[in-house]
């Protein structure tokens, strides 16, 4: 039987790179591709460009695709758990501080 194991990064943006936008044709994407994350409620695309926070997401996607093999649906799936995931232990670490 074979093993995997996964490894979750926290990435986090410095300050004010909340707002920063940048063209989706740097990400280096296909349009159909592009078009797919759109869909799937990934990405979101405003004049040809995305969120620089969105770009961060696309990162991890494709990361999930190339080291465990899961489709693009799949890894959508993955990431917004790990998402709802890092947003739940944030909650508990400021209930804690109370």
């Amino acid at each position: 039987m074979e093993k995997f194991y996964i490894q979750v990064y926290r990435h986090t943006l410095a300050a004010g790179e909340e707002e920063s936008w940048v063209e989706a044709e740097s990400l280096g994407l296909h349009p159909d591709m592009l078009e797919q994350l759109v869909e799937l409620g990934v990405l979101e695309v405003h004049r040809g460009c995305i969120p620089a926070r969105q770009a961060v997401r696309v990162q991890k996607i494709f990361r999930l695709r190339r080291n465990l093999g899961v489709n693009l649906v799949g890894a959508a799936i993955i990431l917004d758990l790990l998402e709802r995931l890092e947003r739940m232990q944030d909650e508990i670490e400021r209930l804690k501080r109370r």
